[in-house]
């Protein structure tokens, strides 16, 4: 700082709230800004793409995946916590299958044995040969 400063001037954005849900203490390792700040105002531009990662444990986080996918977003969902409830997670995968290849015309693509990618129509994927 410079002599006569004050310090920081800090900037009201009533976009935050009053809550210290996004408070920072001093020292800390690690900060998980998706919970610090889960609403954050992200400023998106056309062609701006998101990436959610989601943990899919039942049938009722559907609609916020479909939501994503309908915002034109990337989605990879984890499914392990399903795999073991063969119904609901059939009930899961046709649901979402549905929404994004039928409804939006986007691609579900298996990664691995508990992972979906959902991509919205404006991404494709490509096979290797």
């Amino acid at each position: 700082m410079r002599s006569g400063d004050n310090g920081p001037k800090w900037v009201e954005m009533p976009s935050i709230s009053d809550q210290n849900l996004g408070k920072i203490e001093p020292g800390e390792p690690y900060h998980d800004l998706g919970t610090k700040f889960p609403d954050a105002p992200v400023p998106r531009s056309e062609g701006d793409v998101i990436v959610h990662r989601a943990l899919l444990e039942d049938v009722t986080g559907i609609a916020q995946l479909m939501d994503w996918i309908a915002d034109g977003d990337i989605v990879i969902v984890e499914m392990t916590g399903l795999m073991s409830r063969d119904m609901e997670l059939q009930l899961a995968v046709g649901n979402i299958q549905e929404f994004v290849e039928g409804d939006l015309n986007g691609q579900l693509v298996r990664l691995g044995s508990s992972r979906l990618l959902l991509l919205p129509p404006t991404f494709e994927s490509a096979r290797v040969k």
